[in-house]
């Protein structure tokens, strides 16, 4: 059994393949997949979360995850989700793999929102915003600009500004032009893909701002009464998801469907529909879309397929 530790991970998957490789896994089937979410019964609103998926005639995958939000706020900070990817054979159910569960969890879901981006942004967008700056947020930028490369500028905002001011100068010494936004109402009207990776519980991207264009990406909101966009983004926009599991228990949704902002027959389409040419994506430069990264335990098992083939296993 190969073990691999978050740097391993990180140097088997970058983006630049991650991402194609990830929309050639969704030229077949969904894997089956479940999940068990456990509440911290002290009531801390930590949680640990099994994401059990079998991907048939190739892995049987599971990813057990802490999801610690005050993780971040430690001093020293750690990460919020940490755990660990255990992968084995579909056929005999011997152990092949252990992962590093944060390193697995960020290029997972990176990746999976720049397979919206490939799949949706306008072909030639300019400039990235990037709302929140967490631990998962320079993934997201990298993510971005290796299914869009002609994004020339990052731009984050945060609600701490020196964190803000940190990430842009992470992403600067990687040799991504950064910059903190001081002013998010007006880094949304200029941006022309926003992706959300926050825990907002109330909505932060106003609609009326977006430009004619744009393309919103939306990360963070996992709960139902979670959401990073307004009501009138959902009304501008063209909206799509990941997959069409557990759509009614995202807030991103949930809460605009409960206000009549959007029915849930407005959703456009997946991107498993996307990719097979099913649904159609964008259709005008114009057009505003937006993609909501929901996850599950396919994208894992996916993530995972590809770290093995990727290490040669």
């Amino acid at each position: 059994m190969q073990v691999f530790d978050a740097e391993e991970v990180h140097r088997l998957l970058p983006y630049e393949t991650l991402i194609p490789a990830l929309q050639r896994m969704h030229e077949g089937e969904i894997p089956e997949g479940d999940g068990v979410y456990t509440s911290d019964p002290a009531g801390t609103g930590n949680m640990f979360v099994t994401l059990p998926g079998w991907l048939g005639g190739r892995l049987i995958v599971v990813k057990m995850v802490g999801v610690f939000p005050a993780n971040r706020d430690r001093d020293p900070p750690i990460g919020s989700v940490l755990g660990a990817v255990a992968a084995f054979d579909a056929e005999t159910g011997a152990p092949v793999l252990v992962a590093d569960g944060e390193a697995m969890t960020y290029r997972k879901t990176a990746a999976v929102s720049g397979l919206g981006t490939a799949l949706l942004a306008p072909p030639e967008p300019r400039e990235l915003l990037v709302v929140g700056a967490g631990g998962l947020s320079p993934h997201v930028a990298m993510a971005h600009i290796a299914a869009r490369p002609s994004i020339a500028r990052v731009r984050i905002w945060n609600r701490t500004d020196a964190r803000a001011e940190a990430l842009a100068n992470k992403l600067r010494r990687q040799g991504i032009t950064a910059e903190a936004a001081p002013d998010l109402d007006t880094a949304v009207a200029e941006a022309d893909v926003i992706s959300c990776v926050t825990m907002a519980r109330a909505p932060l991207v106003k609609g009326r701002l977006l430009k004619p264009g744009a393309h919103v990406d939306l990360v963070g909101a996992y709960l139902p009464d979670m959401r990073e966009a307004d009501d009138e983004t959902m009304r501008r926009g063209r909206v799509y998801t990941c997959c069409d599991r557990g759509r009614d228990e995202v807030g991103e949704l949930l809460l605009p469907v409960e206000a009549g902002a959007l029915r849930w027959e407005d959703i456009r389409g997946e991107a498993f529909g996307l990719v097979q040419g099913r649904h159609t994506g964008r259709t005008s430069d114009s057009q505003i879309t937006i993609f909501k990264n929901i996850g599950g335990a396919h994208q894992d098992v996916f993530t995972t397929v590809i770290l093995k083939d990727a290490a040669g296993l």
